[in-house]
């Protein structure tokens, strides 16, 4: 799992790229980012498949923010990532969701 983050110098934008390698989606066929930034969308946002089974996606974010998110796998199982910035009380049974800050 990794977050990367670049900031635009020229527009109020951060580009963050969200990573999950092969054996954080245990060899899955489809992946969902699902967050605050598209309204809890389930299937709104997949994930690019990449050759080598990891999935990827950059989304553009507004600068001075903070998105909870989490992934969601073969749209059935939540998975989360240690890498986000926090992790904060989801309100569904004592799962988190996990935040990146911008």
């Amino acid at each position: 799992m990794s977050i990367k983050k670049q900031f635009l110098k020229t527009r109020p934008i951060c580009k963050v790229t969200f990573r999950l390698s092969k054996e954080d989606t245990t060899n899955a066929d489809s992946v969902h980012i699902v967050g605050e930034f598209n309204d809890w969308n389930k299937l709104s946002t997949p994930m690019k498949k990449l050759k080598n089974g990891s999935f990827t996606i950059t989304l553009d974010l507004k600068q001075n923010a903070e998105y909870q998110f989490r992934y969601l796998i073969d749209k059935q199982s939540w998975n989360n990532d240690a890498e986000a910035d926090k992790s904060v009380p989801s309100g569904f049974s004592g799962s988190q969701n996990f935040v990146v800050s911008v």
